[in-house]
This record gives C-alpha cells, structure tokens and sequence, in this order.
C-alpha cells in the first residue's frame, strides 16, 4: 500500500477521448455503408454488433488477492458502474459507452507480457500466474483527462519499478516504450482508421526511465478488488497519476526499455496538441479547450458532476515536480 501525506489526491485514470478525434457512431456507419464487411473484422455482423449496443457490459467478478490502502477521510470514489461504463478505449469503439459493449471482443486470458530492450535479463512475463500467485497492492489514484473530467479509483497492480529492476536495465536504457495487443479480431476497432479514431495501431506510449522507475508508476491489473474488465485494460494496463489519461495505456503486450524517446500514438496523430510528457498542467490550455477545471465524476455522473479547480500534476506536484525541474513545460508538454 502506498500512502503518503497527499493521499487525498492520489487518485486516476484511462485513455483520454480527444474532441478533435470523436466521431459520432451512426456518422462512422454511414461512413462504412453496407460495404463495411470488406474491412478485417470478424465478420459483417461484428461491425453491426460494434455499434448496436445490444450486448451487456462485461463487469469483472473474478476477486484479487489485494493488500488493501486505507481511505483518506473525505475520499469519494468513483462508483464502480460509472468507472466501467464511461471510457476511452478507441480499440473498442470510440464512444464512451462502447469499450463496455465492446469488451466481449477481448479475451484477456491467457496473456503474457514480454520485457527486453536495453536490458540484461530479458524475461516473458505470465500476467494471470502474477495475478493469480500474488497479493496485489492497492492504490487510489486520480485519473485526469484532457477532456476535464476525472474519477477516483482503487487500482490493484504491482510497481512498474519491480518490473524494470528485475531485467535489470543496462547504461543505455533512457526511455521505456509500451505496446498494447495488436489484434483487429480481438480489438476491432484496430480493423481501420475510420473505426478506430484515425489511429494507426497498435497503441504504444512512452515514458523517461526516471519517470517509469517513480515509485507513483504503477501497473494495474485489478480495479475495485477485482480484475480488471476489459474496458478498463485488461488484463494489465499502466497507470501514471500526475499525467493526462492518454498516458495510461491499456492490454499492454510489450515493454520495451531504449535509447531514444519512442513514438507515442497521440503524439503522433496530433503533435501540436499532444505531446511526450502530457504532465497535467492547467495553465497549459488545449488548444481547442481550457485545461483549467475538470468534472469530478461520482453519483451524479459527469454532467451533474460539480466542475473543481485542476491540479498541478494532477495534485502530485510534491512528489514528482523534481523530475522536470529546469523544463519549460509550456514546451515539453
């Protein structure tokens, strides 16, 4: 359990929904036509099945084996339905109802994630023997979106650091590049642009070495003591506290230590308004919206949500302003 003085704000998120990039549904089907069987999905009926909302939101039941944190007098949670049905996870559609929908896609288990690069001990990692053979840790981060909203969540998971440490990085190691599962079967909203929000698949982001081997870098594979629903990243997703959402990937297959900064997928789409570090800054507007207050969502849902002042770093600034001291983060953004 980590807990520290500012624990009120150690609370997080998921993949941030960019308004430049969200594209109504039926706008995408009448886009598609009935032509849409010629794209790489499973078959015509897995497009129609994408969008129609027909299936149930798989929600986790599977309990975890979790060293449970305290909760800070004053904490509010997000409840458990709004956390997994409101999100962004462009792989299963992009609106925010559709990961939930959508998940029956993914087939979480079995899953392994590979560690290599610029390290001395490349070792495959059996997610599911980790859950299943661990007690995981529980923290309560805050998730902060771009797109001013933000939730508090219980995440259960292990330090990213314990992961890094065990390859054993060598000199050269400056940066730690993630890659999320490439499979428009199980992910269909990988089968193309016009289905997956412009994006060229698979998902990958990025980290500073220093930033990965914070002790707030987190892996998450539980989410309110259980295992993580598939909207939310499953079976293992990163989780970053005092950046933007979209830092957070999801499914991750691949983490890979190197050299040089690697590509990250919004950077990439969109460099003028996405960059590398994507720390929460609200004196840094969006170029297309205020970054200055965000919707907290709890009971009332995200339009009763009560709009509150955004953080610096999200409310970690204590712990972790240090590692960009000297940055000018109207630059390094």
């Amino acid at each position: 359990m980590l807990l520290k003085r500012r624990s009120a704000h150690h609370l997080i998120e998921q993949d941030v929904t960019p308004e430049a990039v969200y594209q109504d549904r039926r706008l995408i089907l009448k886009g598609l036509g009935l032509g849409a069987a010629t794209l790489a999905l499973p078959t015509q009926a897995g497009v129609l099945d994408l969008f129609s909302g027909d299936k149930p939101a798989p929600v986790a039941t599977r309990a975890l084996n979790i060293h449970a944190a305290a909760r800070p007098e004053g904490l509010t949670l997000t409840p458990e339905e709004k956390a997994t049905t409101h999100n962004n996870f462009y792989e299963l559609g992009t609106d925010k109802g559709d990961p939930a929908r959508n998940g029956h896609y993914l087939k979480p288990e079995p899953w392994t994630l590979k560690v290599e690069g610029e390290v001395a001990k490349p070792f495959t990692l059996d997610v599911w023997d980790l859950i299943n053979k661990s007690t995981l840790e529980e923290r309560i981060y805050r998730l902060r979106c771009v797109e001013a909203w933000s939730m508090v969540l219980p995440w259960s998971g292990i330090a990213l650091a314990d992961l890094i440490r065990r390859a054993e990085p060598t000199s050269r190691a400056r940066f730690v590049a993630f890659e999320t599962l490439y499979d428009p079967e199980q992910l269909p909203g990988q089968a193309s642009r016009s289905l997956g929000g412009g994006i060229d698949y698979p998902y990958v982001e990025g980290l500073r070495i220093d930033e990965a081997m914070h002790p707030l870098s987190f892996l998450a594979m539980g989410l309110y003591g259980k295992a993580l629903p598939a909207q939310n990243g499953a079976p293992i997703r990163l989780v970053v506290p005092w950046k933007y959402g979209f830092k957070s990937i999801k499914s991750i297959v691949s983490i890979r230590l190197v050299e040089e900064m690697p590509p990250t997928t919004w950077n990439l789409l969109a460099p003028n308004e996405y960059g590398f570090y994507a720390n929460v800054n609200p004196a840094v507007d969006h170029p297309r919206w205020s970054q200055a207050s965000e919707r907290f969502i709890g009971e009332g849902g995200i339009f009763g949500a009560k709009r509150q002042p955004t953080l610096m770093f999200n409310g970690y600034a204590d712990e972790v302003a240090s590692l960009y001291q000297g940055m000018d983060l109207r630059k390094w953004y």
